[in-house]
Formats: C-alpha cells, structure tokens, sequence
C-alpha cells in the first residue's frame, strides 16, 4: 500500500491539545507519512503545549503579530499554507475544531483539490455571532470537508440536519479526553508555590476562566461579583482565576476581585498545570467551551457563564449547567453547588458523554481504512 500523506495545520493552544493525541497516532502508523504545519495564530501559547507534548512541526508559518486583525490571519494563513501543500502534496490535510486557522486550512486544502478531515466537526451554537468567528469558521469548514470526525452524536445530527451526507461523518469522540487523561497525574507538582500551598482536601476550590468577548462588560462584571460574594459568604471556598492577557477582563478583574485574600488572580497556566488545577478543583466556573469537555472526564461541575453553548451534550448529561450571565442566576447556581452535597454529586457523577480516550487512534484508522478501499 502506497503511504498517505497526511498534513496536520493548527495554530492555537486548544487547537495543538486536541490535535496532538492525532499527531502521536499518525506519526505511530505505518501506512501513513505525516507532516505538522502550525501557523502559530497564537506563538507562546501554542508553542507551551508543543513542548508538553513534545511535537515538532516541519512546517512553522509564524504568522503571529501583536494586534493582528482576522483579515491579517486569513492572508496569512492562506499564502503561507499554499507553498507548504504545493511541496508535500498531501493526500489529506486534518484541522481540528473553529478557529480562523482552521477554515483557512481547509480553505487552501480545498484550493488544491486536497481531501479534508475536521476533527470535531458539528458543533453549532446557532448563532452566527456567538462565539464570533468561531460558528461561521465551522460551518464554512464544513462545506468543504471530506471526512467529518464529530466527537457526539449531537455533533452527528447537527451535520445531518445540515444536509452532509452521512457516509462522510464518523462518531469520534473527542481527542481532548485522549489528551487529558495523558497528562493528569495525582503526582504533579506546580511551579507555582501558591497552587502547591492550597489545602485541596478542605477548601472547596473554584477555578475560574473568563475571557469571551461576548461577555466583556456588564456580563463579565456579573460573573466576577457573583463570584466575589461567594467566596465572601463561603470560608471555605477558594478562588482561583488564571487571568486572561485582555486589558479589558484584567481591568474588570483588579476592580471587582483584588479585595480578597481567598481569591487568586494569577497569570494565565501553560496547559499542563491547568490540566491538573482542574484535577484538584471542586467546581470550574467558566465561559470556554474546551474545558466544557474536559472537567466532566475528571467529575468536576461546570457552571457555563454563557447565553448558549455549542456543546450541548455536558448540559444534557447533566455534567454541566448553563447558567447564563445575569448575577442572580450565576450567584444561585454557584451557592447551590457550594453548599448542597446531594446536588454537587449528580452533576460531579453523571457520565461523560465526550468520550473514552480513543477519538485520535479511532480518527486515524478512519483515514487508512477509506484510502485503503479507494487503491
């Protein structure tokens, strides 16, 4: 059997996470001659997750600048990627997940009449607007995808209902279990001498991530106010929140949360030890949508500070709650879970419905199988 050439192209934190549990798999396979592309949309946050999984990319782009604009990426993007598929030739060309790397990849892919893998592909908010420009960067890689590697079967039917057709879309699972159970480890010890002093057996920690820009102003202020008076009214609860590089949440953050000494504004975590932060946590209280899969595989409760949420399937399981970003609803659902054992344990023990740890190897026996038949 002639060997398949496959082209990885990511270019984010998230992005690099769930493409490396691939990235091992193809790189493992026999059949398969792998090249990694990244166009380091973002440059220190990608390159901290290669190094955790020691991942070195034949083809790196660079494109970052400070202030970049979405126009600047996809010009980018697309320039650069045309010159690396004109050499390599691919047979596939794999990018994973929404963002403008992603639809850009695919996009140059498609340019050059080269089959296309969207690993998890089908998420929907049904808002085109939110998560901006994440929902359109999906649905327009979508249009041009080959094989659609939907992590759940709401991703499945998403896709469906969107007319593909169904012999192009395969149930995965998502890579980001595969990564995680990877690097969680009861043994790991923080650089950060604050994160080692916290007694985690008794406090119940709260870890905290904010950062959509959707919910910059009045929104984010009543998250971190909820927040603030749970900790106020809690002596046992705990915050920590890894504070995002916006000014513009570092500012709402330094009026609303400085005042408390149980309350931990640090710098933003390199993957791994924010892995593990949400191993040892009690709760996550967020607006990502990434650790909306991840925290259930560790039976931790998510709290979705959002008005909607493309993984529906965490809310259905009853994994996590979307709690929306009024005050008073944030604050409830927070004290509830704080203070209420029974309705902690049927969030914290319902069953993750993101997968098993097995997406990547089931992702690449996809890939040999279908070439495999075609030769």
């Amino acid at each position: 059997m002639k060997k398949i050439k496959v082209l990885t192209v990511f270019g984010t934190r998230p992005e690099a996470v769930k493409m490396a549990p691939i990235v091992k798999k193809l790189n493992q396979n026999e059949n398969i001659d792998h090249k990694i592309c990244v166009t380091a949309q973002h440059r220190q946050m990608l390159d901290q997750v290669l190094d955790v999984f020691g991942i070195t990319p034949d083809y790196d782009m660079n494109i970052f600048a400070p202030g970049q604009t979405l126009t600047q990426i996809t010009t980018r993007s697309l320039e650069g990627l045309e010159a690396i598929i004109k050499e390599f030739q691919p047979d596939v060309l794999l990018v994973q997940g929404d963002t403008t790397t992603v639809f850009t990849g695919a996009l140059a892919g498609f340019y050059h009449k080269v089959k296309i893998g969207h690993v998890e592909a089908g998420l929907r908010s049904h808002d085109m607007y939110s998560p901006y420009p994440e929902e359109a960067n999906r649905k327009l890689t979508g249009i041009i995808t080959d094989f659609h590697f939907a992590p759940t079967e709401t991703s499945r039917q998403n896709l469906l209902n969107e007319g593909y057709d169904d012999s192009k879309i395969y149930i995965t699972g998502n890579t980001a279990i595969d990564a995680l159970l990877e690097v969680v480890s009861d043994e790991y010890k923080f650089e950060n001498d604050l994160l080692n002093s916290i007694d985690y057996k008794n406090r119940k920690l709260i870890l905290v991530t904010a950062h959509r820009s959707e919910n910059i102003g009045q929104p984010m202020e009543n998250i971190f106010t909820a927040i603030r008076d749970v900790v106020e009214k809690n002596n046992d609860v705990e915050v920590v929140f890894p504070i995002h590089l916006n000014p513009k949440v570092r500012d709402i953050a330094n009026r609303i949360l400085n005042n408390n000494d149980r309350i931990h504004v640090i710098e933003p975590l390199d993957y791994l030890p924010f892995a593990n932060l949400q191993a040892r946590s009690y709760m996550i209280v967020t607006d990502s949508g990434g650790i909306q899969e991840e925290a259930p595989t560790l039976g931790k409760p998510v709290l979705v500070v959002r008005k909607e949420t493309e993984r529906p399937e965490g809310i259905e399981a009853g994994t996590a709650k979307l709690v929306g970003i009024e005050y008073d609803d944030i604050y409830r659902e927070m004290d509830i879970l704080t203070n209420n054992r029974e309705e902690y344990n049927k969030m914290a023990n319902a069953v993750n419905p993101y997968g098993d740890g097995k997406a990547a190897e089931r992702i690449v026996d996809i890939i040999v199988k279908s070439f495999s038949e075609s030769n």
